[in-house]
């Protein structure tokens, strides 16, 4: 039998986080910006991490059932898919993960290996830890999938499926997500006193990797870089451009980019690529740039009027991975280079760190419902119903423990101090929250 949203929303440890996640914000600010229903507003940022999305959808389900909803949003990969149903399927004031979860629930998420049979075997193999002689062997059997195809698979079955779940929400193109989004409602401050509205607007921004370039890019905003028209394209393939895992999908790629003396200046401008404007484009997974880009929204001249919530998938920096052989060796360097931004990004701005939640995905006995102690595999596509009730279990509950401990007005008054310390001068960033 399929699942429901029921079986996602009634499950009793849901219902414990989002009870308690009321019960803590009953009173409680999370953002100075509210509307008149009393929603309040901020802009949110989504880790990457394969299957363990779903554990997203479980967080922000919480967050907007204490009434958080949100302005600009954005994230890689795992995290673009999530950003990009949450700005696409409903206004910004309405509540996102009612249209979301029958999506999810429906979903059989082996269909998105749609590579040949060859190549489903190996995910299998690979996914199902098997010996290295059957490894080996399957692994033998893709080699031409790698050197033709440069992946195992397609995903164009992911593309269709969220082309198809965008455009039953009324999203076809990219101007019908801006318009969307546009229908911002009237906003206010909360509690007493005036507050600064200029500039405030809802943005969304997927992150992916163009590899001949070597340039890091966000879309939609800088989608004419790469279509004559941006404003009609899918907004389904940015995020099949920011989730192409390597070697699991196939690269992604555009043919045919503008072209001229203004397309190679844009290039210069906005990516630094001194080469003139490329003829063809090949993304990769953001990942392996900027797994969780936090920093998609920092405000650096100014307290900010709605913080900038991040949502982890696991802490992924507590402990020591060992290099014994090649492939740790290969997972070491892979690890240290698609989080290396980020990690940047929170030492020179540790106040973010209050602002970020962690969905204890891995081993762990302190949530989940139990079964899954031994934690879940990212690219496990092969994950049985009660798997995903468990990651959705996990994000509301990390919702919960993050509400519990936030301080608004606390982060407020930390970033009004470093505001104090700021050399005069200093050069300010893009208006957001």
């Amino acid at each position: 039998m399929a699942l429901s949203t029921q079986d996602f929303t009634d499950h009793q440890l849901v219902q414990d986080a989002v009870a308690a996640a009321q019960a803590t914000c009953a009173s409680k600010p999370i953002s100075d910006l509210v509307d008149a229903q009393g929603n309040q507003y901020v802009d949110c940022v989504m880790e990457g991490g394969g299957v363990l999305g779903i554990a997203l959808v479980g967080y922000t389900y919480v967050l907007e059932r204490v009434g958080v909803r949100f302005l600009s949003i954005g994230g890689t990969s795992a995290g673009a898919i999530n950003a990009t149903l949450l700005a696409g399927v409903a206004d910004p004031a309405d509540s996102k993960t009612d249209k979301i979860l029958p999506m999810l629930a429906e979903l059989e998420m082996f269909s998105f290996v749609d590579g040949d049979g060859d190549a489903r075997d190996f995910v299998k193999a690979l996914v199902k830890k098997a010996g290295p002689i059957k490894l080996g062997w399957k692994a033998w059997q893709v080699i031409d999938n790698l050197r033709e195809d440069y992946g195992l698979n397609p995903g164009k079955v992911f593309e269709n499926w969220l082309e198809d779940q965008l455009y039953s929400c009324g999203v076809k193109t990219t101007a019908d997500l801006k318009k969307r989004m546009a229908t911002l409602p009237t906003l206010q401050k909360r509690g007493e006193g005036d507050i600064d509205m200029a500039g405030l607007k809802t943005q969304l921004k997927v992150i992916t990797a163009e590899v001949t370039t070597r340039s890091k890019i966000t879309f939609p905003e800088m989608a004419d870089l790469f279509w004559d028209q941006p404003d009609a394209v899918s907004p389904a393939r940015y995020v099949r451009c920011s989730m192409s895992i390597p070697y699991f999908f196939w690269p992604y790629t555009i043919d045919g980019l503008p072209q001229g003396d203004a397309a190679a200046a844009a290039w210069k401008k906005r990516t630094g690529f001194d080469g003139g404007a490329p003829k063809e484009a090949v993304f990769v997974d953001g990942g392996i740039l900027s797994n969780f880009p936090i920093n998609q929204f920092h405000v650096r001249n100014r307290v900010p009027r709605a913080p900038t919530l991040g949502i982890k998938l696991d802490n992924d920096r507590d402990e020591v991975s060992p290099v014994d052989g090649p492939l740790s060796l290969f997972g070491g360097i892979f690890n240290s280079a698609r989080q290396c931004l980020d990690l940047d990004f929170f030492l020179r701005n540790p106040d973010y760190k209050q602002l970020v939640g962690t969905i204890a995905t891995g081993a762990t006995s302190a949530v989940g419902t139990g079964e899954f102690k031994k934690g879940h595999n990212w690219l496990d596509f092969f994950l049985k119903d009660a798997a995903k009730i468990d990651l959705f279990v996990r994000g509301a509950q990390a919702a919960a423990q993050f509400l519990a401990k936030f301080d608004w007005n606390a982060y407020k008054e930390t970033r009004a101090q470093l505001l104090k310390a700021t050399p005069a001068g200093a050069a300010p960033a893009p208006v957001a929250g």
